[in-house]
């Protein structure tokens, strides 16, 4: 783990910096949750890279997408896109069709194996997470959800100012 900073780390100064210190803790703790998640994928009876599975949630949450909606999706190139798509079809996660109406577009959706490595890989990384869940106590458990939700709603509330062209300048600034 690349640890750049954290909680308690001495650090005094004004606001920018005690925010500092706080971004670089959780910056440890997404990293540590990256690492738990990645973990917990290679536990599955099918090994996928991360790229890979990637692409077969976006398939899952978007069925009959063709390949140029794919690539712009995950927001690779059409040519990577494609062998990412060959290597799923041969491993018979993802299937392609020809499009119903238009017949020169390929249309591409899991497979039934697909469904079944992606909910597999979901239930490994809900038991690792629930494990280290069990290791904290209720009170522990609730703040996290609490913060977990206030940086969602600041997170959304710095987008929808940003998509109007507001400034942003934290969740301070909440109207």
């Amino acid at each position: 783990m690349t640890r750049l900073g954290g909680f308690g780390d001495g650090q005094t100064g004004g606001r920018g910096e005690e925010l500092r210190s706080l971004a670089l803790g959780i910056f440890d703790a997404v990293d540590d949750l990256s690492n738990l998640w990645s973990e917990a994928a290679q536990q599955a009876s099918l090994r996928l890279s991360p790229h890979q599975l990637r692409a077969l949630r976006v398939l899952e949450s978007e069925p009959g997408l063709n390949l140029t909606s794919l690539a712009e999706g995950m927001e690779i190139g059409l040519p990577t896109a494609s062998r990412l798509c060959d290597r799923l079809e041969a491993a018979g996660l993802v299937e392609r069709a020809l499009h119903p109406r238009r017949r020169r577009e390929v249309q591409l959706s899991l497979t039934g194996h697909g469904r079944q490595v992606l909910g597999e890989v979901a239930s490994l990384r809900s038991q690792a997470l629930a494990a280290v869940l069990a290791a904290m106590t209720p009170a522990e458990r609730e703040a996290l959800s609490r913060g977990m939700q206030a940086f969602f709603s600041a997170q959304h509330t710095g987008t929808a100012r940003r998509d109007r062209g507001g400034p942003h300048s934290g969740p301070s600034a909440a109207p």
